[in-house]
């Protein structure tokens, strides 16, 4: 964990390399000499390619098209900078993401695994994404009340700690509302002394009307 103004490539500097793990990454840690500093280490890592990369083909591997795979390529850097940084050899894949209509660029250090595997590989990044879309819907932090570290990192646990605690509170109690509803009640309720099945089943909770119309009527016709 990093102040903001920290760029995220210089957090490869800090990590230490471990043989045969998998260093999977975005296009914002794309620096050839750092990744080359991986390779030596006999680490293997998969990272978005950027547009403007410039290389020589040197071989084009078989594919199967059908399973979205473009082409699996072994190159070579011609930049001047990105081939004095990376000087060895490297593996690009492209990949048609049919759910989203997207065409993805890998490369990789891997020559020894599949291609589609290796796009799997990085598809099991977006885990990471999906978590902090989570964090936002669910554990309600609008913002931070402290911006040091450990501040951070007591609000997000005790977030995590209140949530976990509903859950359990609606299932033991076996509440019959959506948690998403169940919490806007605990949240507009928390000075009331009331029981918890008191607040879920209270009349001015059900969202039920004579009139389901979002719109006004202007006229009574």
């Amino acid at each position: 964990m990093t102040p903001a103004k920290v760029h995220e490539v210089n957090i490869l500097d800090i990590i230490i390399p471990k043989a045969g793990a998998f260093y999977v990454m975005d296009r914002g840690y794309i620096d050839f000499a750092r990744l080359y500093t991986l390779h030596l280490s006999n680490s293997f890592f998969v990272i978005r390619a950027k547009s403007n990369i410039n290389f020589k083909r040197i071989y084009s591997h078989p594919i199967d098209r059908t399973t979205g795979v473009l082409c699996d390529q072994t190159i070579s850097l011609t930049g001047f900078y990105p081939s004095k940084g990376y000087p060895d050899k490297l593996r690009q894949i492209k990949y048609h993401y049919l759910q989203r209509d997207m065409h993805l660029v890998f490369i990789t250090n891997n020559f020894r695994l599949q291609t589609l595997l290796i796009t799997k590989i990085f598809k099991e990044r977006w885990q990471i994404e999906l978590f902090f879309k989570w964090i936002k819907q669910h554990l309600r932090i609008k913002s931070f009340y402290g911006t040091k570290q450990n501040a951070v990192k007591k609000q997000i646990w005790i977030a995590i700690s209140v949530y976990l605690l509903v859950i359990i509170a609606k299932k033991r109690l076996n509440i019959n509302l959506s948690l998403y509803t169940f919490l806007q009640i605990l949240s507009i309720s928390i000075f009331k002394k009331s029981s918890i099945l008191e607040l879920a089943n209270a009349i001015n909770y059900r969202f039920k009307t004579d009139n389901p119309d979002n719109q006004l009527n202007l006229f009574n016709l």
